[in-house]
């Protein structure tokens, strides 16, 4: 399937800021369920450096800011083919060691109710482990939006019994590392149904299994990842993985909005 993706960021700040650096990870990598046939980020007024690749795969671009600016628009345009492999996405060009994976971060902390659920996963046959532990999460969790934040943690939505992609992934990812099993936070896009509108970003987890690699799960709608997604980063929760962080001096109050859609390349066409 082709995809075509836009996707806006908007930072306005409250007075100008003095100076803006940014780390910008907006580039899907190419792997086995995915390639990217364009794509473009523009960023207006900044100063750009070369990229490097971190630890988990992910190119990063830096922009920084010098001059004093109220207003900063991020914008990502392109197409990707993708590959429905039923979540399998095998070895991945990330070069972070396995024990990486395994340790627990602020945000992937667990507290009782997900050790429990860690049980799940340490069945004698893994993959049909982890698909019990994806839906005992969505049933234990349910998906409602504007009641945790982005630093809520694992532990936290937990306990609360509501959440969004963000907080399943997170107790996804803190039960597998209980159960031995390394695992890692994924941030990119999906295509939904007609009527529903796209969202920020959407999460997932993904887990090493042996003989298989790397498996996602997307415990929001219950299902491994399919190719109505796209990839764009990964890391140990989704501080590590955030598409966009950066420091500022000034600027008081930032306000930032977020406008992504993302359409199958063949509706467009049957459209025109």
């Amino acid at each position: 399937m082709r995809l075509q993706v836009k996707h806006v960021t908007r930072y306005r700040y409250e007075h100008p800021i003095a100076h803006l650096v940014q780390q910008l990870r907006l580039y899907p990598p190419d792997m086995p369920t995915q390639k990217t046939l364009s794509w473009h980020v523009d960023v207006p007024g900044h100063t750009h450096t070369p990229h490097y690749t971190d630890a988990f795969g992910n190119r990063v671009d830096m922009a920084s800011h010098r001059e004093p600016v109220s207003e900063i628009a991020i914008t990502v345009e392109g197409e990707v083919e993708t590959l429905n492999t039923a979540g399998v996405v095998g070895e991945t060009r990330d070069t972070a060691p396995e024990p990486v994976y395994l340790r627990l971060t602020p945000l992937t902390k667990p507290n009782a109710a997900i050790r429990k659920l860690s049980g799940l996963a340490t069945s004698e046959d893994a993959l049909a482990g982890c698909h019990d532990l994806m839906h005992a999460i969505r049933d234990k969790v349910a998906y409602v939006t504007g009641v945790t934040e982005v630093h809520t943690a694992a532990a936290d939505a937990m306990a609360a019994g509501h959440g969004v992609c963000q907080d399943h992934a997170h107790i996804f990812i803190a039960a597998a590392r209980l159960a031995g099993l390394p695992a890692r936070y994924v941030s990119g896009y999906l295509l939904l149904e007609d009527e529903q509108d796209s969202e920020a970003h959407h999460a997932w987890a993904e887990v090493k299994l042996p003989a298989l690699g790397w498996v996602g799960f997307d415990v929001s709608n219950g299902i491994c990842p399919t190719d109505h997604y796209i990839r764009l980063t990964s890391g140990l929760d989704s501080r590590s993985a955030a598409p966009i962080r950066g420091i500022r001096a000034g600027g008081n109050d930032e306000n930032m909005s977020v406008e992504v859609a993302v359409t199958s390349a063949g509706a467009q066409a049957q459209q025109q």
